[in-house]
């Protein structure tokens, strides 16, 4: 049962729910982080960013507990500086999927994110270029046969046409250990199996030992759905497309318009 701030854990996604690339976080979203954090409130993120791209995003806005990045394939203690956990593409699989793809997709971007927090594109384009520049990320010019062991996951970058005809072709792949997930309009993923936000969420608060019926999450894509369905409490940003409203208990006010400070301070009114 929720009593007070402390009985709470909440659990934002960060592009165009917390922050958008170009405006960045939104005052009233740090301020009220800040005070809900200070009043024994547990905030955190969860998103597809690697820790690093989290770092600059966030600036000095503190999390109060790991944060889940790069789409659950991290567990990331900022206190620490350091990973909890961390999940792999089977390297050789992967592979083979990229190389299909790109003969049948020439112009598509590809960017493997790598554990040693970098993104390695090993096909450029004008969206792997917006992705790199916008997300803060570490990122090197790589063929494939160079890409460093241990990748997190795979993005594929092009333009919304391109992209829903390549997730057609992928559903015709066949695929072990591994799965593709479309997270944004202009980017489409190779995940480790098993391995999603909505995972991440039970093992942060196992590790936590926080009960999920105590968890809120606040999202605004296709891709937060399964996550806001595994909280005790789903919240949607007023800009998030109708199907992930249809799955929310409630709608705030869009990521502009500072959605996440409005309802972390609802939060500190109902539990102060």
């Amino acid at each position: 049962m929720i009593q007070t701030l402390k009985d709470l854990l909440v659990v934002s996604d960060m592009d165009n729910t917390l922050l958008t690339a170009k405006e960045g976080v939104p005052a009233c979203n740090r301020a009220t982080i800040q005070l809900f954090r200070e009043l024994g409130g547990r905030f955190t993120v969860a998103t597809g960013r690697p820790p690093e791209s989290i770092r600059a995003a966030l600036g000095d806005t503190q999390l109060s507990c790991p944060a889940i990045a790069c789409g659950g394939c991290v567990l990331y203690d900022f206190d620490q500086d350091k990973a909890l956990e961390k999940h792999f593409l089977p390297r050789q699989a992967a592979s083979e999927v990229i190389c299909t793809v790109l003969t049948q997709f020439g112009d598509v971007g590809v960017e493997i994110m790598v554990e040693d927090g970098r993104t390695y594109v090993v096909q450029a384009n004008r969206y792997t270029q917006a992705h790199v520049e916008q997300e803060h990320l570490h990122s090197i010019l790589c063929p494939l046969d160079e890409v460093p062991p241990h990748w997190n996951k795979v993005v594929f970058a092009a333009d919304p046409v391109t992209l829903a005809s390549l997730q057609a072709f992928a559903a015709t792949l066949t695929v072990e250990e591994m799965y593709f997930l479309h997270t944004n309009l202009m980017y489409f993923e190779i995940m480790p199996a098993g391995v999603s936000k909505a995972q991440a969420l039970r093992r942060l608060c196992a590790k936590l030992d926080i009960p999920l019926e105590n968890t809120v999450v606040i999202g605004d894509y296709y891709n937060d759905i399964d996550l806001m369905r595994a909280a005790g409490h789903a919240v949607a940003v007023d800009n998030a497309p109708a199907e992930v409203k249809l799955v929310a208990d409630e709608i705030v006010a869009s990521c502009r318009s500072g959605g996440v400070g409005e309802y972390l301070y609802s939060l500190i009114r109902r539990y102060t």
